[in-house]
């Protein structure tokens, strides 16, 4: 009798121990549903969030930098506040400093922000006494609104403002360097020109900054290339004329 015990300690052993692996096995698929149905659940709110700052980024409003202009005394470059394709705020987020521009830049920006809101255009004044600053943020200016135009463009919005396109014209060399005309069209009609490039450099640049805005004043009151050229800039005169020209064949006319 005493010899038969340890086997049945045995034999009780092995039971014990296949039922408490039955066991484990019968409980580990129960745990396996709830934790996916967790990650499930994970997953579906991450899509809704992703959803909400898609909408969001597509509102109808909105800033718009323009490219940054080098001019003689240091960078410009043009911000725009944009709602409902119309311009309702304009800053310089970079402008020249430093010594006498420090002044100049104090003077000249917040007109020439003003004139940005009013005209809704680049089609502004320059500020006497800071010419090559006001030069840098018209150019600065137009860059910026060349971006806004698509936008509103596709917005759907019926009338002139929904057809208006950018067609930039043909380089036009001169003795003195290149010139390049862009216009804004809207019904047929120009109602902003913009030289993207230039005679620079020495004398050049003091005939530029007093002739483009001229030029790019009567091209928009004109409607076409006959425009007069400006004394003491001949050349420059004749090449924008010509570039001005090539924009308005491939504008329609």
């Amino acid at each position: 009798m005493r010899k038969s015990h340890p086997i049945r300690r045995v034999v009780l052993a092995t039971a014990a121990t296949v039922s408490g692996v039955v066991l484990l096995l019968s409980l580990k698929p129960a745990s396996d549903p709830a934790s996916a149905s967790a990650v499930g659940a994970a997953a579906q709110q991450s899509p809704q969030g992703g959803t909400g700052g898609g909408a969001q980024a597509s509102a109808g409003s909105g800033t718009v930098t323009g490219d940054a202009t080098q001019t003689q005394y240091g960078t410009v470059q043009v911000r725009l506040t944009v709602a409902g394709g119309k311009v309702t705020g304009a800053e310089a987020v970079q402008a020249p400093k430093g010594g006498l521009s420090d002044q100049k830049t104090a003077m000249a920006v917040p007109k020439l922000n003003q004139e940005a809101v009013a005209a809704q255009s680049a089609q502004i004044d320059s500020v006497s006494g800071a010419t090559y600053t006001s030069t840098g943020y018209k150019k600065s200016l137009q860059s910026a609104l060349d971006k806004v135009k698509p936008s509103s463009a596709s917005a759907g919005g019926s009338g002139g403002a929904a057809q208006a396109r950018t067609v930039t014209g043909k380089v036009a060399q001169t003795q003195y360097g290149p010139v390049q005309v862009r216009v804004t069209v809207a019904g047929g009609k120009v109602t902003g020109a913009a030289a993207v490039q230039a005679p620079k450099g020495g004398l050049s640049d003091q005939k530029t900054a007093m002739a483009i805005p001229r030029l790019n004043q009567e091209a928009v009151a004109a409607g076409n290339a006959d425009i007069d050229a400006v004394s003491g800039a001949t050349y420059t005169s004749t090449g924008y004329k010509q570039s001005l020209q090539s924009a308005l064949d491939q504008a329609g006319g």
